[in-house]
């Protein structure tokens, strides 16, 4: 059995990424790992610190980003997907620059892929999310944050990473453009594996996640749709995380390949403990919205823990 390693990113260290320590939360466990390194500015330094970690399993590929040719996001899955497409292993384990495993569940998955390996039904693996915000303490589990993604593919042509990268789906004659596309894809048949990606994406200083917010509009929405929210000011402040106390606390330990990374958090005088509970930011954030913050107070009230209208882009399979 072999296991592939995948990722992207561009201008990560800068935009506060841990892409090195994602890398490196896994590498004990593939037998190689391919980096698709975006075409990122001069004061970048990513390049760097992948080859810093001094592996021969990691080979670095550069790209170039177009955001005209692929919009919406679409770049994140195209970027995705030329490094999905050199991996030669069994089973392909995708992590974005910002989500990291904890050492202790990489057996649990290497022995979930041994055992799957010739159950062809099986065409990925489930894992549980933490979603951090703010700092290292706190998690958002409310109705708007996923608490499932599919992270390990089989090596199939026809599975392609899909819309802006969150997920996977088997698209058959896929053109290689429209990773938005509904018709004529299919979600994964997929297994859970017993582990938990540390999502650290929403984990920056408050300026830096200002920083990384633009990046993303520019990705997502566009050039245009960008300049008229920095006409309007929306980053002219820090990003308001809003009030910590009322966020659900992490009280369990990280990968051990973040210390370092966590010993750099020097920015809770900026957070906020009292006050209103939702962030004070000029764009409201989707899941302080009030029908979003009633859906997931009368979740955590329901038996049970199912989501109401909760969106899976998967089919679970009892394996």
């Amino acid at each position: 059995m072999k296991i592939s390693g995948f990722t992207m990113g561009k201008n990560a260290l800068k935009l506060y990424y841990p892409m090195r320590q994602s890398v490196e939360s896994i590498l004990p466990l593939v037998d190689e790992f391919v980096v698709a390194l975006g075409d990122s500015d001069e004061d970048d330094l990513t390049r760097a610190e992948i080859e810093d970690i001094g592996s021969e399993k990691i080979r670095i590929v550069d790209t170039v980003w177009d955001i005209e040719k692929y919009p919406r996001g679409m770049e994140h899955a195209h970027q995705t997907d030329l490094a999905r497409e050199l991996c030669t292993g069994d089973w392909l384990f995708y992590l974005q620059s910002d989500e990291v495993v904890h050492e202790k569940d990489l057996e649990p998955i290497r022995m979930r892929c041994e055992q799957l390996l010739q159950d062809r039904e099986v065409e990925g693996l489930l894992f549980r999310y933490l979603h951090f915000w703010g700092d290292y303490e706190h998690v958002q589990d409310g109705h708007c944050w996923y608490r499932k993604e599919i992270r390990i593919v089989r090596n199939h042509p026809e599975i392609h990473s899909w819309e802006s990268a969150q997920s996977f789906r088997r698209i058959p004659d896929f053109d290689g453009l429209n990773y938005r596309q509904q018709e004529g894809t299919y979600k994964l048949k997929v297994a859970e594996v017993n582990a938990e990606i540390f999502h650290y994406g929403w984990v920056r200083p408050p300026a830096l996640m200002q920083t990384k917010i633009k990046a993303f509009n520019l990705n997502h929405r566009g050039r245009k749709k960008l300049e008229e929210q920095e006409v309007a000011r929306h980053f002219d402040r820090g990003f308001d995380f809003g009030n910590l106390s009322k966020v659900t606390r992490y009280n369990g330990s990280h990968p051990a390949v973040m210390k370092s990374w966590m010993d750099r958090f020097d920015w809770k005088e900026q957070l906020r403990f009292s006050g209103p509970a939702r962030s004070l930011n000029p764009v409201t954030s989707k899941h302080d919205k009030p029908k979003y913050r009633f859906l997931s107070w009368l979740e955590k009230r329901l038996p049970g823990d199912g989501r109401l209208g909760e969106f899976r882009n998967y089919i679970r399979l009892e394996k």
